[in-house]
């Protein structure tokens, strides 16, 4: 019938009371609530109102009974925001096709002089460029934007060189 426990929660009446605020409240983020809410129906110390069992615990939250334990594990072994919180990512899931380098050369691009009969660098002027010098292959006018929108580039107001946004 599955694994046993792995822990027993015990909440100190400060911990039972945050995580009764983070339940209540609706301001947190449904994952939040919904860890919350587990942690408080495994709480096995003095403020406890009843046991639940995990098999309880998910069919009551309509979860699995192999999340309610995770959620409890990583209350035991790491403590309280761990458990509520989920981990942020260390690599985004699709890696950046540019990089500093490739940066640099769109800088650097946007920097010159236009075209013949154009008075600045459009986005679209840009993003052709770029693909006609073969800096990149593929890049999307909301990249090139992006990337200008980093180091504060005001396409049009300065000829020449990078200079904060004039407003």
């Amino acid at each position: 019938m599955g694994r046993g426990r792995s822990g027993k929660v015990l909440l100190n009446t400060e911990q039972r009371q945050k995580l009764e605020a983070i339940s209540h409240n609706g301001y947190a983020s449904a994952k939040k609530i919904l860890h919350a809410q587990v942690l408080l129906m495994c709480d096995e110390g003095e403020g406890a109102t009843k046991k639940w069992t995990d098999e309880q615990i998910s069919l009551a939250l309509k979860l699995h009974r192999n999340t309610v334990g995770r959620i409890r594990k990583r209350f035991l072994e790491l403590g309280e925001e761990p458990a509520l919180n989920r981990s942020q990512r260390l690599t985004p899931p699709v890696p950046s096709k540019v990089d500093g380098y490739i940066e640099a050369q769109i800088i650097a691009l946007c920097c010159s002089e236009p075209p013949a009969g154009q008075a600045h660098w459009s986005l679209r002027l840009l993003t052709k460029e770029i693909q006609k010098r073969n800096i990149i292959t593929e890049i999307s006018r909301e990249t090139v934007r992006s990337i200008l929108k980093k180091i504060n580039y005001a396409r049009g107001k300065h000829k020449g060189f990078v200079s904060r946004n004039a407003t």
